[in-house]
């Protein structure tokens, strides 16, 4: 199984006022700087994404957005908002047994936690640049499951 997780662009900064208001971390959207990585991430990953990848995405405006980018085939998953868990966002993706592959719009420190959780068996908190990408497998070697970090993406490469 492939599982690419994609942290969403650059968002507009919450107001101090709104600190702490779900509904309004939620609709924060792209800047134009974050429009602009959403767009050379998902052409890069047009190229090398297998057919019939699982995209899977936050419900703020800013994951959203960067999906968009991408495809207009996307899923909403609430249990990947702002304050997953790296368990959360493992058991959305179906790892390791999920489909063939998933991709993960989504948020820090979810998906840094979860990258180490998986590349160095606990997690600790890895940083995932806004609109960067780590590309992770899982395969079977002589009844030994490993991960395999095929790629590690950041926006400013693209």
């Amino acid at each position: 199984m492939n599982l690419i997780l994609w942290r969403h662009a650059d968002a507009q900064p919450l107001p101090d006022s709104l600190t702490g208001r779900q509904s309004a971390d939620l609709a924060r959207e792209l800047t134009p700087r974050g429009q602009k990585q959403a767009s050379r991430a998902a052409a890069w990953l047009r190229q090398r994404l297998p057919e019939g990848t699982v995209v899977l995405t936050s419900p703020a405006q800013r994951a959203i957005q960067t999906a968009q980018a991408l495809t207009d085939n996307y899923r909403v998953v609430r249990a990947i908002a702002p304050g997953a868990s790296a368990l959360d966002v493992l058991k959305a993706a179906g790892w390791p047994e999920g489909p063939g592959s998933v991709l993960v719009v989504g948020h820090q420190p979810a998906l840094g936690r979860l990258a180490s959780l998986l590349l160095a068996g606990q997690e600790s908190d890895w940083s995932v640049k806004k609109g960067g990408i780590w590309w992770l497998a899982s395969r079977q070697r002589e009844d030994d499951g490993q991960i395999v970090l095929r790629a590690v993406i950041s926006p400013d490469l693209l």
